[in-house]
């Protein structure tokens, strides 16, 4: 194959086009968090802080979308466990189990572990990761001796996953998460139970009603969810 040559401005002319390409992902990405915001407010009230956290949101998402995928990785879950301050659902939501959409948790500016799964899952997949690389994880944390969830990533579908957890700031294979004992696993494809090889495939996630309660919520906050 013959390399192919480009002179000095047809490589400045190319990666003027990338920019071009880049700057107006962003604005669409901010036009339409705009309009996501707006909603927010209607229904909410006065945000406060969190209209920040919201737009800081939006610039993750539009600055994201040019990292490859392992960075996409660490600065989703480098965003959320920053920005989530981990409080139970009695407190935020006066409810034993509040599934929140990532608008709710991070008005809140808080939520629990399947709010940080459920936040990482939601803006990956916006940001173009396949869903069939993600699964929210529903582990018992063996330590603590409780439920928990977590987000996992599969290079393949048979790979040890990569655990994205709200409990540490490091992203590490499953295989070195001792603590954490998986009972079952679900994204847009479907449900998985654990086991080798990437478990096994045993249900529809459309029959997790919390789940398609929560894309209703976030269909109604401005979003075509996935």
């Amino acid at each position: 194959m013959i390399p192919l040559q480009l002179e000095g401005k047809h490589v400045l002319a190319l990666l003027c086009l990338l920019a071009g390409l880049l700057l107006g992902f962003r604005a669409q990405a901010w036009g339409e968090f705009a309009r996501i915001i707006q909603l927010a407010e209607q229904q909410h009230g006065p945000l406060g802080p969190g209209r920040d956290r919201l737009q800081e949101w939006a610039d993750l998402i539009g600055t994201g979308v040019s990292l490859e995928e392992q960075q996409q990785l660490h600065a989703v879950n480098a965003f959320f466990n920053r920005t989530l301050l981990f409080i139970d659902d009695v407190r935020t939501w006066q409810q034993i189990d509040y599934w929140a959409t990532p608008v709710e948790a991070l008005i809140k500016g808080a939520g629990d572990c399947e709010d940080y799964a459920i936040a990482k899952y939601l803006t990956l997949r916006r940001l173009g990761v396949p869903s069939d690389r993600l699964r929210i994880t529903y582990v018992k944390a063996l330590e603590l001796n409780q439920a928990h969830m977590v987000l996992t990533w599969y290079a393949t579908p048979t790979s040890d996953p990569l655990v994205l957890d709200n409990l540490t700031t490091d992203i590490r294979p499953a295989s070195q998460r001792r603590d954490l004992l998986p009972v079952y696993a679900f994204n847009a494809e479907g449900l998985w139970l654990p086991g080798p090889g990437g478990g096994r495939q045993g249900g529809d996630s459309k029959n997790l009603s919390r789940w398609q309660d929560l894309l209703k919520k976030m269909h109604a906050e401005g979003f075509a969810s996935n």
